[in-house]
């Protein structure tokens, strides 16, 4: 098994930059004086490639723990504005409040698809049209 090349400390340092908030990619190559192309040449090596993508990844997992921390209150304030003075607002929320099931299913759905969710609710249209209906006070 052939040892995995290290990657530099110009491309690591480029790495850490690229992934800091607010990064501007041609201000970063810029900065540390990398060409376009030989930013090019180092996105098709593999072990470039495979630190980039681990930087991605871990990203989208940062970004999916935020969400899940908000996820509580976001409910509850969605729950609160359909109490909403405006009928627009409160119509919004009910539509939201009714179609999160579905979009936690779906969630579900990709990242464990063999599982179904036991505590997900299915509404028929006509159910769902009821529910908003009470929901909207009429």
């Amino acid at each position: 098994m052939a040892k995995k090349k290290q990657l530099t400390k110009k491309q690591l340092s480029l790495l850490d930059e690229l992934f800091s908030d607010d990064a501007d990619t041609g201000q970063v190559l810029k900065d540390h004086k990398i060409t376009a192309s030989v930013f090019n040449q180092w996105q098709s090596d593999e072990n470039f490639a495979a630190e980039f993508d681990n930087r991605i990844a871990a990203m989208y997992r940062q970004s999916e723990l935020i969400i899940a921390r908000y996820a509580t209150l976001a409910a509850a304030k969605l729950v609160q504005l359909t109490e909403s003075e405006s009928q627009e607002t409160a119509r919004k929320a009910c539509l939201d409040i009714i179609q999160l099931p579905k979009m936690l299913a779906k969630k579900q759905a990709t990242t464990q698809p063999d599982d179904q969710p036991e505590d997900a609710v299915k509404l028929s249209s006509k159910n769902a049209s009821k529910i908003l209906a009470v929901l909207a006070g009429k």
